[in-house]
């Protein structure tokens, strides 16, 4: 899944307030996988803090999920942030996750806390981290969500550094692979992009995981291309 949370300040960082929205296209090069995800992402700042959410899509060829034609996987989350100060570096925070899968369906989830922002003065280097309750429905009722979300823009914009990392309680049953059960699971997904203009920008990311999509550790690279609207 792809997914780089954008802040206001982020936003600020790169000039894209007015137009935060983007398409990216990605070819999974990791094992087994050989497909291709697209990832719709909006991020909207009012003067009360921002809205923002992303639709994750696998189209898989002849894989090992048995799908050679259409989707594998539909996958979303929408977030709001709060604020009253324009200054305002803590935020209040409330978001929804749900999907579906070829195995079948992703449990809806919701999610309670804050996210407090560091910048520098020019904000080419921001840093968001994220604290939330978080219940997954007919899972895990008291559960938990920790992230970090990171953009670094270097070389006057024309390079940005981006990414987040995810660690989350959830108990996942691996017993039908016969491999043991586990209550954590942990992604990052660092992006590297060389914005060509203020649309395109070329890159790709590496998907860095715990008990993800498959019981233990996994790493899937990719290359994509992204436009921004």
């Amino acid at each position: 899944m792809k997914r780089i949370v954008f802040s206001l300040v982020a936003a600020m960082a790169i000039g894209v307030v007015a137009k935060a929205q983007n398409l990216q296209v990605h070819y999974d090069f990791g094992d087994e996988r050989k497909m291709i995800t697209t990832t719709l992402e909006m991020f909207k700042p009012d003067k009360y803090g921002s809205t923002f959410f992303f639709v994750d899509m696998d189209y898989s060829n002849e894989d090992h999920r048995g799908i050679d034609n259409g989707l594998s996987l539909a996958y979303w989350e929408i977030a709001r942030s709060f604020k009253w100060s324009e200054t305002q570096k803590f935020e209040p925070r409330v978001e929804f996750n749900s999907g579906r899968a070829w195995f079948g369906p992703i449990e809806n989830a919701w999610l309670v806390g804050g996210q407090y922002t560091f910048n520098n003065a020019d904000f080419s280097k921001i840093l968001t981290i994220q604290a939330n309750y978080k219940t997954i429905k007919d899972k895990n009722d008291a559960s938990f969500q920790l992230t970090a979300v990171w953009g670094i823009h270097l070389m006057e914009g024309k390079l940005s550094l981006t990414g987040f990392a995810d660690f989350w309680k959830e108990d996942m049953d691996w017993s039908f692979f016969g491999e043991e059960n586990t209550e954590f699971r942990f992604l990052t997904e660092p992006q590297v992009w060389y914005n060509m203009n203020s649309n395109l920008s070329l890159g790709g990311e590496v998907e860095i995981s715990s008990n993800f999509a498959q019981n233990g550790f996994q790493v899937n690279p990719t290359l994509a291309a992204k436009w921004t609207f």
